[in-house]
């Protein structure tokens, strides 16, 4: 400890150039009067130490030392101030100014001394100056009562620390403050009173003078409330069936039935997945595999497919080895660590050591939290009130945590674990036992000939074959084998190779964290991010800005496999007390419905963005979402049974809406949407009748162009060979998610890029997009599948496979004259373009998914 200081001083003088006498932000006293301390010596302190402070000390600092470190406000150098005995105690930037355990190592002395600082600067005290300075600290530094002690002032006080000043601030900012249950107010339209999500959205848009759209006909709700909760399209019969229940209750219906298929899970787990940054692959120029890490990716889907507690799936991700050691599902759930860029080849170990930290706290930041901690590492945030210090503590919680690492052994020591039921693992274990068995039988067997053949060989061998020449010796046996040993001896040889061929016994290994650090080393500050410039130790703790103590770790029981860190980090992240992970989660998922949160900026709650728009309703949501059990299924019910979900996107009804609020932040209509990336591939797959829906498993790799696969360091790489024919209609949650390559039209549509935590996913309208859609072989080649479908259905009624493709793909029947338009076109291709009719009906269904329509929700 005493080493280190030492060593940080050093590195402040020969780094600032500049006189920093401590290092460590302590908070500020609250008045210019200075308080006892608990480190003040005992009443009756010595009558030698009170007289040195009064006749030498205290004439000494105010001579030589007050007059930068305390005698002027706005002085303070080093943030040092030497006008109380507490002042020394606390220190400045770089430490307490004296030590009471070792005075000789006290800061102070060591500047007096000149064996760091020189201090003071205009010339070194006398002996007998310094020498009284040391005894007066070895008697424990006492402060005359004739001396008053002073502390900073208020202003002194928001100078010297005005990070401690925002922090103090800070506290009153919105998200920062607990979520209380606000009263569900009572808007002056009455209808609107009814669902308490339409009365906050009604209050604050009467108060604008805005009027709602009308309630969208059924039509479009289904396609939208279908794209919303499954990511595809509704078929022809689901329709049919809703536009023909008149029950009162049939959209609630449709609600339920949508939330209870897996197809949910497959929506919604994609939205998980970008935030947590999946990737199949590590990232940089070899990109190499991730193995079963789509076991993760599976998890993510059953758990929303299950409606499981949002807290306990928190806790799952970030401690389930902790919490649940013996559950696969809780160890599959720990891959969360495993899914980020790494480096196999880095120019600095140590500082990709700590980009991985830095991944891991920032993206747990981001994700469960809406706080930007890693803008911290280098230096206090510079917008938010959040320290350096904040971001070490964080990261301190996951110190027990090995590196992740690469193996050509999948069973690699640090990222995979076997979480095979027992049945599957004793085969596995029996089969393993059996080939040792054999193939040591086989060794022996064979050394037998081998040493029958060499005694008929000269002594020269003979005695080379007993050290390591002997495989040289051996290439000589042929030439001495008799009788039936060369055969006897090329079965041996065979049944070895055979055995050594056979592909490994199946079992279940999950991409997670093993062999965690129950006694982790100590979290330092790191001098500006630099892992080669440590500052002072910190231990895990939170955020001060949250006002949640620090808590205590308990040391590891004897046989922890872990430090036991992190199910305190889960446990404070998924309590009802935080108050983020609630507010954050409710926004998503209104993110999600709307197209944007409540609060714009979904994983940053800081001063950086804009305020909620509807503070109040998300308070409400979020005390509704812990208060009901942290069930995500049950506010996305909420949120589609209300009007404001239901209304239409037209502007004809309210002239001034968009004058005054054309963002449409107050909600006085729906707002349109283009179908993500992964939506418009799998509407494609379903209209054209090709999408597979099996479910899970190791993920799939469709054709990709030659010419795209060339753009990467090593062509195919990673992707070829291709899936089987049958894998490519899979869902593209399912498809391959390698960090240099994409299919291009998910790429794009604007996929999320998984080297980072993606919240938003921008929507852009490129060139690019409507060429691939036009002149992609993908699309192309559904379009042919689309075409069949339709000649499959009605092989001698042109007019009713139009109207087939209309209801496929766009979800609606069409009308007379868009029939009589488009007849007219199919006319026209083959009459005057001298197209098959079915190359035609390929070039039709071709246009009808590149349609506005098709790629837009309204």
């Amino acid at each position: 400890m005493k080493m280190n200081r030492r060593r940080v001083w050093s590195l402040a003088v020969v780094g600032l150039m500049t006189f920093r006498l401590g290092l460590g932000i302590a908070t500020p006293a609250s008045s210019a009067a200075v308080s006892a301390s608990p480190d003040d010596p005992p009443a009756g302190a010595s009558a030698e130490g009170v007289a040195l402070f009064e006749s030498t000390i205290a004439p000494l600092f105010e001579a030589h030392c007050w007059k930068c470190h305390g005698g002027q406000e706005g002085k303070l150098r080093g943030g040092l101030r030497l006008t109380s005995r507490a002042g020394l105690l606390k220190g400045g930037d770089l430490g307490p100014a004296i030590d009471l355990e070792t005075p000789s190592e006290s800061l102070l002395l060591q500047a007096v001394r000149r064996e760091g600082p020189e201090m003071p600067p205009d010339g070194r005290l006398p002996e007998a100056a310094i020498a009284a300075l040391t005894r007066w600290v070895e008697l424990g530094a006492p402060w005359s009562p004739k001396v008053p002690e002073r502390g900073p002032s208020p202003a002194e006080e928001t100078a010297a620390n005005p990070v401690e000043a925002r922090i103090r601030q800070g506290r009153d900012h919105w998200s920062y403050r607990p979520v209380v249950r606000p009263k569900v107010p009572t808007p002056a339209d009455a209808s609107w009173a009814d669902h308490p999500i339409d009365a906050f959205i009604a209050v604050a848009r009467e108060a604008e003078g805005l009027v709602p759209a009308p309630p969208a006909d059924k039509t479009t709700l289904i396609r939208r409330l279908t794209y919303d909760l499954t990511g595809l399209p509704p078929t022809p019969e689901e329709i049919d069936a809703f536009l023909k229940d008149d029950s009162p209750h049939a959209y609630e219906t449709l609600v339920d039935r949508l939330l209870a298929s897996p197809a949910y899970g497959e929506k919604w787990g994609r939205l998980w997945l970008d935030l947590v940054r999946y990737a199949e692959t590590n990232g940089y120029e070899r990109d190499g595999d991730k193995p079963h890490v789509w076991r993760y990716r599976d998890y993510v889907i059953q758990s929303f497919n299950d409606d499981k507690p949002y807290d306990q799936f928190i806790r799952e991700q970030l401690a389930g080895d902790e919490l649940w050691p013996d559950s696969p599902e809780a160890i599959v759930a720990t891959g969360y660590y495993r899914l980020g860029l790494w480096d196999d080849e880095p120019a600095d170990p140590l500082q990709a050591r700590f980009d991985e930290f830095d991944d891991l706290v920032a993206t747990t930041g981001q994700v469960f939290l809406g706080m930007t901690l890693n803008c911290a590492r280098c230096h206090d945030h510079k917008i938010d009130p959040i320290l350096q210090a904040d971001y070490y503590k964080m990261l301190a919680f996951f110190r027990d945590i090995p590196p992740f690492s690469e193996s050509r052994d999948t069973s690699s020591k640090f990222n995979t674990r076997d979480i095979s039921p027992p049945e599957i693992r004793k085969t596995y274990e029996e089969e393993l036992e059996r080939r040792r068995v054999e193939r040591e039988a086989i060794a022996r067997e064979m050394t037998a000939l081998e040493d029958q053949v060499i005694k008929r060989m000269p002594e020269e061998d003979q005695r080379a074959s007993e050290g390591l020449d002997r495989p040289v010796v051996l290439k000589k046996l042929p030439a001495f084998f008799q009788g039936d040993e060369s055969s006897r001896y090329d079965e041996l040889k065979r049944r070895a190779d055979q055995l050594d061929r056979l592909p490994t016994p199946p079992r279940d290994l999950a991409l997670t964290i093993n062999h965690c650090d129950p006694n982790p080393p100590p979290t330092h500050i790191l001098i500006r991010g630099n892992p080669h410039a440590v500052g002072p130790v910190v231990q895990p703790g939170f955020p001060a800005v949250l006002g949640t103590p620090d808590p205590v770790i308990p040391p590891p029981s004897e046989g922890a496999k872990t430090a036991g860190r992190r199910r305190i980090l889960a446990d404070w992240i998924a309590s009802p007390d935080n108050p983020l992970t609630a507010r954050v989660m409710v926004n998503r998922l209104w993110h999600g419905h709307f197209g944007r949160g409540l609060v714009e900026m979904t994983s940053d709650f800081g001063d950086s963005g804009p305020p909620p728009s509807h503070p109040e309703l998300l308070d409400w949501l979020a005390s509704e979402f812990m208060s009901g059990g942290w069930t995500l299924k049950r506010i996305h019910r909420l949120i589609l049974t209300s009007k404001t979900y239901r209304m239409s996107s037209g502007v004809d009804h309210c002239s001034k809406g968009l004058e005054i609020d054309p963002a449409n932040t107050l909600l006085w209509r729906f707002n349109p949407r283009r179908l993500t990336a992964e939506e418009i591939r799998d509407a494609i797959l379903a209209v054209s009748g090709t999408l597979n829906p099996q479910r899970g498993g190791p993920s799939v790799r469709p054709p990709i162009p030659d010419d795209v696969l060339a753009g990467q360091s090593m062509p195919g790489n990673g992707w070829k060979p291709f899936s089987p024919p049958d894998q490519w209609g899979r869902r593209s949650v399912y498809v391959k998610v390698k960090r240099s390559l994409a299919l291009p039209i998910l790429e794009t549509h604007d996929a999320p890029d998984p080297d980072s935590s993606c919240s938003a996913r921008f929507v852009t309208i490129v060139p690019s997009q409507a060429l691939g859609m036009m002149n992609g072989d993908f699309v192309n080649e559904q379009a042919g599948y689309f075409a069949q479908r339709l000649l499959n259905a009605h092989p001698n009624d042109p007019r009713a496979q139009l109207a087939l493709a209309i209801r496929l793909a766009l979800g609606r029947d069409p009308t007379h004259q868009e029939l009589d338009d488009d007849l007219a076109f199919l006319r026209q291709s083959i009459e005057l373009d001298g197209l098959e009719p079915t190359e035609a009906l390929r070039h039709y269904t071709l246009m009808l998914l590149n349609t506005n329509e098709f790629v837009f929700l309204d």
